[in-house]
């Protein structure tokens, strides 16, 4: 059976026979949501390479104390993808955050399209970000993730295009483009390292104004397949197809955040 996998800012800083303890929300999830036991055993990462294999020693009202067996620093993907979501209307944005976090892309950008039907305006900006942020810490826990996505600070098309120009390939999702991205990728045109950028639209679509400006920042414009996916799931389905072969789909075990029980 799979051990329970919870958050630890101080994770990296530890060494096997350490001591530490989960409170705050981490703890509460660990003793009233997970319920864990003494003598249970437990993954503890910080979401930025570092896995511990530690025991739970004793559990408080809230808080647990666990005892570190083992430490292990996963390595980085060597391919980087970032995904600009145009924000969706209603719970469709925490699902992409969702399957894309799942599917281990390593950053999400919510972007305000031009024809984006949600907005997002004053204290809306930040509660988003972070109901994303929480979203994508849940579903890395959950698909036992040592590197968590970055959920970044909402975009627009200047930053987008900022994105593209730093990028080693960036391509904008788009119905009428002709080009599928699963021929330009049999071809070679991903990077076995680096960083991509995949650009989803919003449910109108991404503007002719935009796609020129992505266009000329470096982007290429193509398209999935012979239907037209949601905004939810274009970016998942676009990024497996990229992580299909030099990211972590392609890898080895060694790059999983589970150890063996047995360390």
């Amino acid at each position: 059976m799979s051990r329970a996998v919870f958050f630890l800012s101080s994770a990296g800083d530890l060494a096997a026979g350490a001591s530490c303890v989960l409170d705050g929300a981490e703890g509460h999830h660990a003793t009233v949501v997970r319920r864990v036991r003494v003598g249970e055993q437990v993954v503890l990462t910080d979401g930025r390479g570092t896995a511990l294999d530690a025991d739970v020693t004793s559990v408080g009202r809230g808080d647990a104390v666990c005892l570190v067996r083992v430490t292990r620093s996963v390595p980085q993907s060597p391919l980087l993808v970032t995904v600009v979501q145009a924000i969706p209307k209603g719970d469709r944005g925490e699902l992409a955050v969702d399957l894309l976090t799942e599917v281990g892309v390593d950053e999400i950008v919510p972007w305000q399209a031009e024809r984006c039907v949600s907005r997002w305006r004053g204290e809306k900006v930040d509660r988003g970000r972070a109901k994303w942020d929480a979203v994508a810490r849940e579903a890395a826990k959950q698909s036992r993730r040592a590197w968590w996505p970055l959920v970044s600070p909402v975009a627009n098309g200047a930053a987008v295009a900022e994105l593209i120009g730093a990028a080693d390939a960036a391509w904008v999702l788009h119905e009428a483009a002709t080009e599928p991205l699963a021929t330009l990728l049999a071809t070679g045109a991903q990077p076995e390292s680096g960083r991509v950028v995949l650009v989803v639209g919003p449910e109108g679509g991404v503007s002719d104004t935009e796609l020129d400006v992505f266009e000329g920042a470096g982007a290429a414009a193509v398209r999935l397949g012979p239907s037209v996916l949601r905004t939810s799931t274009a970016g998942v389905v676009a990024a497996t197809l990229v992580l299909a072969g030099t990211g972590p789909w392609g890898r080895s075990l060694d790059h999983r955040l589970e150890g063996s029980t047995d360390d």
